[in-house]
């Protein structure tokens, strides 16, 4: 089941993980600045953090004046959430894919799911949920990797169409096949639009400077074509 691989890939790379992740380039020179410009006002403001990981965006609006709850699916990293949030608010241990029955309605100010998306095939409970979380005009903020970027990179031969693909990481220790889904640019909009969002932005982002010290061949052609996309989203 393609579920419990990602869960089993998550678990064996957590501590290298979470090791890594305050200046591991794509995420902290790429991913998360330009992320982060999309949330705005935080201070006192009531923000989920689906699919949490090790807690690093937790840490980062906690510090803001943030009050956040987060979770995620792989047990180690909700484990490594708390510890390096000294188990402030709220981390527990939630599958993406299934209702957030633990949340009334209207609660959130602000989500935030960064680098998640893509482990899941069908996004539309996922965004339906989001959407009764959220206070109304509240704000769903997510970075997913670009689906032109995967298109090419997968080598598919099936745009249209939602894919299960895999690749190998050996940037946290052993070699690790990361499992996830492929899909096309349609697909990451029309489930937001069609279950109660409005796009308010998009980005394709660049890196930061900070990535071309620690990686001048990615920060390279990342100015050339982007491997990831940022979207905010408004609740209607």
């Amino acid at each position: 089941m393609v579920k419990n691989k990602i869960i089993s890939a998550y678990e064996e790379i957590a501590e290298k993980y979470n090791e890594l992740i305050d200046h591991k380039p794509h995420n902290a020179y790429y991913d998360r600045p330009n992320t982060l410009e999309l949330i705005q006002d935080v201070e006192g403001k009531i923000i989920l953090d689906a699919a949490c990981g090790p807690g690093k965006y937790a840490e980062i609006l906690l510090s803001k004046g943030a009050k956040v709850k987060g979770f995620d699916i792989s047990t180690k990293m909700v484990e490594l959430a708390k510890e390096r949030n000294n188990n402030k608010d709220d981390f527990f241990v939630h599958d993406l894919s299934l209702p957030f029955e633990m949340f009334e309605d209207d609660y959130f100010d602000t989500v935030i799911c960064a680098l998640a998306l893509h482990y899941l095939e069908d996004w539309n409970l996922t965004i339906k949920e989001f959407c009764r979380v959220l206070k109304p005009g509240g704000s769903l903020v997510i970075s997913i990797e670009h689906p032109f970027f995967e298109y090419n990179y997968f080598n598919s031969e099936k745009y249209f169409e939602i894919e299960h693909v895999n690749c190998t990481w050996n940037g946290f220790g052993n070699p690790i096949e990361i499992n996830s889904f492929r899909r096309p640019l349609s697909e990451c909009i029309i489930p937001l639009t069609d279950n109660g969002f409005y796009i308010d932005k998009l980005i394709e982002p660049k890196p930061t400077k900070e990535f071309e010290k620690l990686d001048p061949k990615h920060y390279k052609e990342l100015n050339e074509f982007p491997a990831f996309m940022c979207i905010r989203a408004i609740k209607k």
